[in-house]
């Protein structure tokens, strides 16, 4: 199922695409991967050898799904670490040599995937003319906040720096990919944070959390919450009873008697994030609740007023961003649902 992935519907039609889907230029490739994946180097296999390029993408929320290949030999090193992505690729046809552990390199074919953070850790691979990819960008920061909320934690750079090699033909995650082809097909592109985008999301995110731990020897379920000094433990606990009135960042500090630079650097070791991104998923989850718990005669202007939103305007789109619907579904599902 997955060799027609983004080339026709579910009906069997041509699936269009704004942009060229081929291209045999240089350029016009490379500015392909910066959109869908991230700035890097390529280096073809031979001077002067022209692309002959498959470029064809679609969104899953957050997520970028494109079918690619250069269509020669090339070496892609040097990924923008900036760009803040994570890069899982499978292999539809051909062969792609990575950059794995110290000088151990991993060959995936037809069937194997390969997941990278190239926000934690460097890395290289090798593809050869034949190649063919169905591959994945993720942001790591939505990767991060999908683990927050369903497992109560950011996993630490133990997850993030492992490059992992992983799937083959009947696995989980070719089976999981096979359904979110089938979904896009099936609906057209998923775009946005409508209902189906986010359900797909999550999906993808759980399972490849889920494959990526076992590989790196992490047990999701306790192990990486208990990796977290206590200072981390400590100030989530007070961040998250507290919400509502939040005391700042130099206050929690203080009562966990460490200096506002110690706390930033164990929230971006140990959860990948902030300590401020942490507070602002806990007041978001708290306003969430706050609004499916409201009242008769209670409003989200009144409700958001609560918790210290006043631009409603800029609290619908991260609250969007994060459940996959405004404050005013939430509200309105709360009132059927009682």
């Amino acid at each position: 199922m997955l060799d027609r992935a983004l080339l026709t519907d579910g009906q069997g039609r041509p699936i269009r695409q704004s942009g060229p889907t081929s291209s045999r230029d240089w350029d016009e490739v490379q500015a392909f991967c910066r959109k869908v994946y991230m700035p890097y180097r390529v280096r073809p296999g031979a001077p002067r050898l022209l692309p002959a390029a498959t470029m064809r993408m679609a969104q899953i929320g957050r997520i970028t799904l494109t079918r690619f290949s250069y269509g020669v030999p090339i070496h892609l090193d040097r990924f923008d670490p900036e760009a803040g992505n994570i890069l899982v690729l499978n292999t539809l046809r051909g062969a792609l040599r990575h950059q794995q552990d110290g000088t151990r390199t991993a060959t995936t074919r037809a069937g194997d995937s390969f997941v990278v953070d190239c926000s934690r850790t460097d890395y290289w691979l090798d593809g050869d003319r034949d190649h063919l990819q169905l591959n994945l960008t993720i942001p790591h920061d939505a990767m991060a906040e999908i683990a927050m909320r369903w497992l109560g934690f950011v996993p630490d750079d133990r997850l993030w720096t492992r490059r992992l090699a992983f799937g083959g033909n009947g696995s989980r995650w070719q089976a999981l990919l096979a359904y979110v082809v089938h979904a896009l097909e099936a609906s057209g592109r998923v775009r946005g944070a409508a209902p189906m985008a986010r359900h797909l999301e999550e999906l993808v995110c759980m399972d490849l959390l889920q494959i990526w731990a076992e590989g790196a020897g992490i047990c999701l379920r306790d192990g990486a919450r208990m990796a977290a000094p206590r200072h981390v433990r400590e100030a989530e606990e007070i961040m998250t009873s507290e919400a509502l009135d939040p005391p700042s960042m130099a206050e929690i500090a203080a009562r966990i008697g460490v200096s506002v630079r110690t706390l930033s650097e164990g929230f971006r070791r140990f959860r990948g994030m902030t300590p401020r991104e942490f507070l602002r998923a806990r007041r978001l989850d708290g306003l969430r609740a706050a609004l499916q718990g409201a009242g008769p005669g209670d409003s989200v202007t009144s409700v958001a007023a609560d918790w210290g939103y006043v631009n409603l305007g800029a609290l619908a789109q991260v609250y969007r961003d994060r459940f996959g619907e405004t404050p005013a579904r939430t509200l309105a599902a709360g009132r059927v649902g009682r």
